[in-house]
């Protein structure tokens, strides 16, 4: 009997628990992938692009035989199951507050035809959940979390791949949506293939300088696997894997990285709420402005101080930051314009081909002071210097900031002396430093 295999942020064929558990019951699998409005609405033309292009490799690679839908989950679902005559819906599970509620209704809707949805494996190397403390309570701090998620441990990379499945041809699928045009932006090359080639490219070449250049945005010196890792070309079991028996500080840097994901994914997995709320409640009466026009500059990479607005450039240009970036615009909103860090959050969720709900809202509010882990309060990035430290020959921000690139090296981050066709600073650092500490100081009096 039919099993429909239904992909989400699993856009892949290798290392897929979920089509090997599909493909192991037996008989005919049938691929599926719904547009779910709930989730594209929200998104930039950068975000779009990149997944539509993604379903498009995923469907060469299946011969053209995904079929693609376009609706409500719950109902689409149910009737491409029932068209068919499936037994089952296969589905890696999703740890995500939207997602979690949105398959406990169509595992309900599915049980009405005597459909059975079944959940194998996840987007991360332990599901989030897993590792608790020894008296069963979650981890609140990531140090901890780090030691047991690695006792713990993962799954070696499941061996899958098309050559397991009898696919069955669907009919009447509807087209792959032509992907918004983004004029010179340059995404990544999407799919399972290019991910790999630029997972072992890295391996290759950029682990060695991984621990040193990771923190530099005028260098390449990132995995700038965060994408694919988010709608799931690779897994990051697959990186743990090319990772193994490696020791170098760039290894473990990495390792690190990759459990900071997925110890967001378990604190949202347990305090889903923290998605939209402050988890540290005391900030709920943190004062914030509510300067709409401050906001806009901000976004439109306007401000005044050159590494804030090279990074809200880059954001628009490639729907991507650098991460250490992102920390110094995100303490920019929060600290010097005193706007809500949820604004943020929405902003770079549009925006963001790897916009990844838990990494995203919780690093916002690990700057916020409102999250675990949370920064100290009164760690407030200085913009200018920042910007020397981590772009000192100033090419990052002459790069994104052509009002900029007529002024040589590390004098580019100076507030002074700029040329007249660039913004003057929306504020001075120095005097909004203090207001937020005022602010801060409330809180944590309370």
């Amino acid at each position: 009997m039919t099993r429909v295999l239904w992909f989400r942020r699993d856009l892949r064929l290798g290392d897929h628990a979920a089509l090997l558990a599909a493909a192991e019951a037996g008989g005919p699998v049938l691929a599926l992938y719904v547009l779910d409005d709930r989730l594209l609405k929200p998104s930039g033309a950068p975000r779009r692009a990149f997944l539509l292009d993604s379903l498009r490799t995923l469907d060469e690679a299946l011969d053209g035989r995904l079929m693609v839908v376009h609706g409500d989950p719950v109902r689409e679902v149910g009737r491409v199951a029932r068209s068919v005559g499936a037994s089952a819906v296969h589905v890696s599970a999703d740890a995500g507050p939207y997602g979690r509620r949105r398959d406990e209704e169509v595992a309900k809707a599915l049980a009405e035809h005597d459909v059975e949805f079944v959940a194998t494996g996840s987007p991360y190397a332990v599901t989030p959940g897993r590792v608790t403390k020894p008296d069963g309570k979650p981890y609140q701090v990531f140090t901890p979390f780090r030691r047991a998620w690695t006792e713990h441990g993962w799954r070696r990379p499941a061996d899958t791949g098309a050559s397991l499945v009898d696919w069955v041809k669907p009919g009447n699928s509807a087209k792959i949506p032509k992907a918004p045009d983004l004029g010179d932006v340059e995404l990544p090359a999407p799919g399972e293939a290019a991910a790999l080639a630029a997972w072992h490219e890295f391996l290759e070449s950029g682990l060695r300088h991984y621990a040193t250049d990771r923190e530099r945005p005028d260098r390449p010196g990132t995995t700038r696997m965060s994408a694919y890792l988010h709608w799931g070309a690779i897994h990051p079991r697959t990186m743990l894997a090319g990772l193994a028996g490696k020791s170098g500080e760039g290894a473990q840097s990495l390792r690190s990285e990759l459990c900071w994901r997925e110890f967001y994914a378990d604190v949202l997995w347990h305090r889903p709420e923290t998605a939209r709320e402050n988890y540290d409640h005391r900030f709920d009466e943190m004062e914030h402005n509510a300067d709409r026009d401050a906001f806009e500059a901000w976004c439109a990479g306007h401000t005044g101080y050159p590494i804030v607005d090279a990074g809200m450039r880059q954001l628009l240009a490639e729907g991507w930051m650098h991460n250490r970036i992102r920390m110094v615009v995100a303490s920019f909103l929060v600290k010097d314009l005193h706007l809500p860090w949820w604004w943020g959050a929405r902003h770079f969720m549009r925006h963001l081909v790897d916009g990844d709900l838990a990494s995203n809202q919780l690093n916002w509010q690990w700057v916020a002071g409102s999250g675990t882990d949370a920064a100290p309060y009164f760690r407030i990035f200085n913009p200018t210097t920042q910007g020397e430290k981590f772009d000192p020959d100033g090419d990052y921000v002459r790069k994104y900031v052509p009002e900029l690139r007529g002024v040589e090296g590390k004098a580019v981050h100076k507030v002074t002396d700029r040329p007249a066709e660039y913004v003057a600073p929306l504020v001075d650092h120095a005097e909004e430093r203090q207001v937020a500490l005022r602010r801060f100081g409330k809180i944590k009096q309370s």
